[in-house]
């Protein structure tokens, strides 16, 4: 009796421990494959056939001739097409990018006169909410020579309170309901690094509409904040965009705390499908987010709050951008730097002594001067592995460049700027002081570490766009033919590095993510075309993402 009660619980026993001595899962393969990486030397190699273990990470990249396992999990057949890995967006706003998505949005417009029709007809389509709130103009592109008023938007918006983003959102246009709104008034001052843009000119006079960079928050402190259910819906469409567009990975550069929240949610829910290396928005957001210590990685690698991003200086379009010499179209202005050397060591220190990656946006040779100094100086308190990132380092001056190679200082870019800004670039400056603007050849050549980015929603986020230009230095139209200062052109595979292996050692995430090879996560594409065989950088630039997968799991495909 006893031998018989005892005998279901031995076999129970038996069968447990051959459960836990078996593995959960057979390999994986994807097999007939045109597959790239990029080597840990930054060598391109090729393979036909991927293992991925249970764990969705590489276990092996196989040859034409070498033996495949007997029994996968699953074989998928890549039918000869192009594989290659997830792309990572080092330098980029997710929930820009979505709430740009579901806004107004005038990035493609080329007049004032085609704003306000699309402005009026935006009002028209809907009523409410009664606020109305969007990004993307560009007096640069419209050709109007100064920047647009209230009145204007007046116009078109129908007394609406309007509050509009300029496409690289350093400044902001917001209609006269909206400043009456906001208590602004003649007598209303700009903030330490802001301006606010005056009816002719004059010191005194009335705010024509347009606050420059600090400015902003004098309006922004008006504007109805979304909903919870507002940012979840701009975080899914912003992930679905960025995925159509192969990126597996982004660095979020500028996590509000309620943007954190939406991410979160997304994980906990099970929809986060990408993988997302937050800066917090300043100091404020990454204690309140995160405390005094990075976070670990959430939802297997899917999210981590790795650092801080600051600003020092605002952007060229709106003569925020800090520079050493006058703006040579507007002699009176060098630029905002928007807190002193003082401030910028201080919050630096703030989050350097928790251990935190700083992040800092410097666009002008003034700021990125300022930036190095400042670095140079914390360097020898704050010791170790720490990867300072100086976000755009668009225009250096030429003497400055070999200070980037000190301290480990990562060069984070975004080719598209190039193209989108050159002529822009050269009525602010004029082209003898551009001769170390968007320096990325004079970057790897002085052995800086580079990743690349576009700076969504500011620009496209397509990363073949970024590739095209990289390697052309020429826009979408081949403009101008041979590149614009082309001394700075890079290969493909420099340029595919920097989208890569770059951008993953930027957010200390090159243990996991960036490559291909074994014990990295299986995060990869399936493209229309072999951009290694393309000369032509615009046959690059069409490229189309056909799967995105992550950790060895299928998350996107073109209809």
């Amino acid at each position: 009796m006893k031998n018989a009660v005892l005998r279901p619980f031995a076999a129970f026993l038996t069968a447990f421990a051959l459960l836990l001595a078996a593995p959960a899962f057979a390999d994986a393969l994807v097999d007939n494959v045109n597959g790239y990486t990029l080597r840990e030397d930054g060598r391109l190699h090729r393979f036909t056939g991927m293992v991925i273990d249970d764990e969705g990470r590489v276990k092996q990249l196989l040859s034409r001739r070498d033996r495949r396992p007997e029994r996968p999990r699953y074989l998928l057949d890549g039918r000869g097409r192009t594989l290659i890995p997830g792309l990572i967006d080092a330098h980029g706003h997710v929930m820009g990018l979505g709430m740009g998505a579901l806004q107004l949005d005038l990035s493609d417009t080329n007049s004032l006169e085609e704003a306000q029709r699309r402005i009026a007809e935006y009002a028209a389509a809907n009523p409410s909410p009664r606020w109305i709130v969007g990004r993307g103009w560009n007096q640069e592109r419209w050709g109007l020579g100064r920047f647009p008023t209230a009145a204007e938007l007046d116009a078109a918006a129908g007394g609406r309170p309007v509050w509009l983003e300029r496409v690289d959102g350093h400044a902001g246009w917001a209609s006269s309901a909206a400043m009456r709104e906001a208590g602004i008034t003649a007598a209303s001052e700009a903030p330490a690094g802001g301006r606010i843009e005056r009816v002719g000119g004059a010191a005194d006079g009335a705010p024509s509409g347009v606050f420059v960079d600090a400015a902003m928050a004098l309006v922004e402190q008006a504007v109805p904040p979304p909903l919870p259910v507002q940012r979840d819906r701009a975080f899914a469409r912003a992930q679905e965009i960025l995925l159509s567009n192969g990126l597996t990975a982004v660095a979020d550069m500028g996590t509000g705390a309620d943007d954190w929240n939406a991410i979160r949610r997304a994980g906990d829910e099970g929809r986060l499908h990408m993988r997302i290396l937050s800066y917090a928005s300043g100091i404020d957001d990454l204690v309140s987010v995160a405390g005094v210590r990075p976070t670990p990685w959430l939802y297997d690698g899917r999210l981590r709050m790795v650092g801080v991003k600051l600003y020092l200086d605002g952007a060229l379009g709106s003569r925020g951008a800090w520079l050493k010499q006058p703006y040579r179209d507007a002699p009176d202005e060098r630029g905002l730097p928007l807190v002193s050397d003082t401030v910028l060591k201080n919050l630096m220190s703030r989050a350097a002594m928790d251990r935190f990656q700083v992040a800092v946006h410097a666009i002008g040779d003034a700021a990125n001067a300022e930036l190095l100094a400042a670095i140079e100086d914390l360097s020898h308190t704050y010791e170790g592995d720490r990867r300072w990132r100086i976000e755009h380092a668009q225009i250096i001056d030429p003497a400055d460049l070999p200070r980037f190679a000190r301290n480990g200082i990562i060069a984070s870019m975004q080719p598209v700027h190039q193209t989108s800004d050159m002529r822009m670039a050269e009525a602010r400056m004029g082209l003898d002081r551009l001769q170390g603007a968007y320096a990325w050849r004079s970057m790897i050549d002085a052995d800086v570490p580079l990743a690349f980015g576009s700076d969504f929603p500011v620009e496209n986020p397509n990363p073949f766009h970024g590739l095209a230009a990289a390697i052309s230095r020429e826009d979408a139209n081949g403009q101008p033919p041979g590149g614009w200062l082309p001394q700075q052109r890079l290969t493909l595979e420099q340029a595919f590095d920097a989208f890569t292996r770059g951008a993953a050692f930027a957010g200390f995430a090159e243990d996991r993510i960036g490559t291909l090879e074994p014990g990295r996560m299986a995060d990869f594409l399936f493209i229309d075309r072999d951009i290694f065989e393309l000369a032509d950088q615009r046959q690059i630039r069409e490229t189309q993402v056909l799967e995105t997968w992550l950790a060895g799991r299928k998350v996107w495909e073109r209809d």
